[in-house]
């Protein structure tokens, strides 16, 4: 079992950045995949970036490519998304998930988080 819970988001003007953090519980976070997602209002959920167990395998949704970072940092049990260059169209809840492989599905993923809002005003 794998407890995830987001912090981080907030208010910022476009053009500026937020670090959301990801903090799980529980001693198997390291055999983990982790991903980030986001869910505008009145959208779906979509797949922003995912980063596997040893760090060598990252992807990111073309939308945040070269704005946005993930990282992680197995002690503690962090996953990190730095969030660079904001747009309004960033705006929406961002959620941490856990998962046993990449997916672009939000139903592939095992554990979620309680997502942290994320709103950019132009």
């Amino acid at each position: 079992q794998v407890q995830l819970v987001e912090s981080g988001g907030g208010l910022v003007q476009a053009g500026g950045s937020l670090r959301l953090s990801c903090t799980a519980s529980g001693r198997t976070f390291g055999t983990y995949t982790m991903g980030w997602f986001r869910q505008a209002s009145g959208k779906e959920r979509e797949f922003v970036a995912s980063i596997n167990k040893n760090i060598g395998n990252i992807s990111y949704a073309d939308s945040v490519k070269g704005r946005f970072t993930i990282s992680r940092d197995n002690s503690p049990n962090t996953v990190y998304l730095q969030m660079n260059s904001l747009k309004p169209e960033d705006t929406a809840v961002y959620y941490c998930a856990a998962g046993r492989f990449v997916s672009l599905r939000p139903d592939s993923w095992v554990y979620w988080g309680q997502g942290t809002q994320v709103t950019v005003s132009s």
